[in-house]
């Protein structure tokens, strides 16, 4: 009987018993390979474990093609932090020697969690509770903690979505809303908190966040905003309605439609007036700054959240893999892709940066100019940006009493000033590039595709993050046996949306603030460093070796194992460790408000107590 078995077993194609591997993860003294299958047919019943494995495969569905889940991985993965994040700590540690730290942290951490994570969802093809619960039942939290936190994230990230259909409907117009400042109701002249500020900066503050001066004044939900937000998970609803079937072809559009954009705009960025400014300031690096560990520990922290590692998304996606699925080589090119498009975003918004910095630095040029020739009755042309400060010091000398009267109304104006300025988060995303779309010909069509973009980037984010809430809730079949997974979704959709309607009301941007600088970070670190123990040192690696063998066919390399026994936990032991300490030094949290009444800067509130999110 055995030796039938053996002969029938030889005679299987390599992707059923890849799926014979995987449907018997739990059996005692499972080991792998055709000798351990037929030594367990043989002891059990063939026929009750030919019926589980048609039963698992029917209730789970797959993506088409690899193709598919590549595109799911790229569009979860490159999102809006490659935008809007990267450039920031670009600008902030060093320039182009940045891409030093960051390149390492990709090697060492990056890659070998991303592969961990999609290795574990094909393996065990469950989500994350139903994963970590059949390596050992008492990780089952682990998993649970993915998608509290996934949950969490859920309630604020599509607010961001809801902002970007707000823009991208106001785009249409000619000219754009924050083109220029409005009139004050007498229609005498500007409104007086729009001329203090930019027409960009109020546009933001004011005519789409109404922003109230402070957390305690909550103010009224925003009714624009939230039918955006409700529109923005509509979407989101319509998107994952059928599962794999429908997310499979949305993550085409939203994986490859930013890519179209990037490269419009790096070929519109480079011809712009300014733009070598941006690019020669992006690429000269500051090795300094690899001195200082702050540097290292923010390249860390962006490789660790830009692959999105801990919500479960990436288990998730890989659960409905082949079980023969390559999955080494598909963490490696998904990692890659994720950290070349930062580098590329970059470029893309240093060659903008730098046209918005000169074309500021040359208004503030004209204008003190003007203001010079207008004082002392200069003749038209005597006065130029090459001789500004020769004319000055010869002004200041030949009439000293007329130039002190003036000195408080001379800008000091400097192009190194104006690029030093460090903008991220919504900051960039909405001012910066808003600033410099309106100087632009045709701005109407930048500015579409622009937060085509951003909405493009946010959904697919947004898709990841649901079905790592989702795929946990639909492995259940106490859930399943009562709702269908239509209904399922449109229940976790509806929830979040309800709840993010605090995030439309004026204190929801503080509240946005808040939640996306406290209510992931520490519980993320934390989750991944179970996951990198549970599955060396618990499950065990070498028996998880084995699994990866009989799944793509080949031994696992050492660089694998060295990053997951030794290398990346210590290194998200230190990072845990570097934010805990921060997060208690710190001590009473603070954050930016928008005072309306000098509104040429934010001012910095302190509030009373402090705020912590599990």
């Amino acid at each position: 009987m055995c030796l039938l078995i053996r002969l029938v077993i030889k005679k299987l194609d390599r992707n059923w018993q890849a799926c014979l591997c995987l449907a018997l993860p739990s059996q005692p003294g499972w080991r792998g390979g055709g000798a351990g299958l037929a030594e367990h047919l043989w002891a059990g019943s063939s026929n009750r474990t030919a019926a589980h494995l048609q039963d698992m495969e029917k209730a789970r569905p797959l993506w088409d093609n690899p193709l598919q889940f590549v595109f799911a991985c790229i569009s979860y993965a490159v999102g809006l932090g490659n935008v809007w994040r990267f450039p920031y700590l670009c600008q902030m540690y060093g320039g182009g020697g940045f891409l030093i730290p960051y390149v390492i942290m990709l090697i060492v951490e990056g890659m070998p969690l991303l592969y961990l994570e999609l290795a574990v969802g094909q393996r065990m093809r469950k989500g994350s509770i139903g994963a970590w619960k059949i390596i050992s039942p008492y990780l089952c939290g682990v998993g649970v903690a993915s998608v509290v936190v996934s949950f969490f994230l859920s309630m604020y990230y599509n607010v961001i979505n809801a902002w970007a259909f707000w823009y991208l409907f106001h785009s249409f117009q000619n000219p754009l809303p924050w083109a220029t400042c409005p009139l004050n109701s007498n229609r005498t002249g500007y409104e007086e908190e729009c001329e203090k500020t930019s027409s960009t900066q109020y546009f933001w503050y004011r005519q789409t966040l109404n922003i109230s001066p402070s957390l305690e004044t909550s103010g009224n939900v925003q009714w624009e905003q939230a039918l955006c937000l409700t529109l923005a998970w509509l979407v989101v609803y319509l998107c994952i309605l059928r599962g794999t079937a429908s997310t499979g072809k949305v993550v085409y559009v939203t994986a490859s439609l930013p890519y179209c954009v990037l490269i419009i705009y790096l070929i519109r960025g480079l011809t712009l007036h300014g733009a070598v400014n941006g690019l020669i300031y992006m690429f000269t690096p500051k090795l300094e700054q690899l001195s200082n560990p702050k540097t290292w520990i923010s390249a860390a922290t962006q490789i660790f959240f830009s692959l999105g590692l801990g919500f479960g998304s990436l288990i998730a996606f890989a659960s409905y893999n082949d079980p023969s699925n390559n999955c080494e080589r598909h963490a490696i090119i998904v990692s890659l892709i994720n950290s070349t498009t930062s580098i590329f975003a970059s470029i893309v918004t240093f060659s903008i940066y730098g046209f918005k910095a000169t074309f500021n630095y040359e208004s503030c040029i004209n204008k003190v100019i003007l203001l010079l020739m207008n004082t002392f009755d200069l003749e038209e042309g005597s006065l130029t940006a090459d001789n500004l400060s020769e004319m000055k010091d010869y002004l200041m000398a030949a009439h000293p009493q007329e130039y002190a009267q003036l000195l408080p109304q001379l800008k000091n104006c400097s192009l190194e000033a104006e690029l030093d300025t460090a903008v991220q988060g919504t900051g960039l995303a909405f001012i910066v590039y808003s600033e410099a779309i309106k100087n632009m010909e045709v701005s109407q069509l930048y500015s579409v595709l622009y937060f085509a973009m951003l909405l493009m980037l946010g959904i697919g984010s947004m898709l990841g993050n649901i079905a790592a809430i989702l795929t946990p809730l639909t492995d259940s079949k106490a859930i399943t046996s009562r709702f269908s997974k239509e209904v399922i979704s449109g229940f976790v959709c509806f929830i979040n949306c309800i709840i993010g309607l605090i995030f439309t009301m004026e204190a929801g941007n503080y509240w946005f603030d808040i939640f996306n600088d406290y209510a992931a970070t520490l519980s993320l670190l934390l989750i991944v460093l179970v996951e990198t123990i549970a599955v060396c040192y618990i499950y065990g690696l070498r028996r998880f070796e084995k699994d990866l063998h009989t799944m793509i066919g080949r031994k696992l390399n050492w660089y694998w194992k060295t990053m997951w026994a030794f290398a990346s936990p210590l290194l998200i032991i230190s990072l845990f460790i570097f934010y805990l300490t921060d997060y208690i030094l710190t001590g009473t949290l603070q954050y930016q408000a928008w005072d309306s009444t000098q509104v040429t800067q934010l001012l910095c509130f302190k509030t009373n107590k402090q705020t912590h999110f599990h």
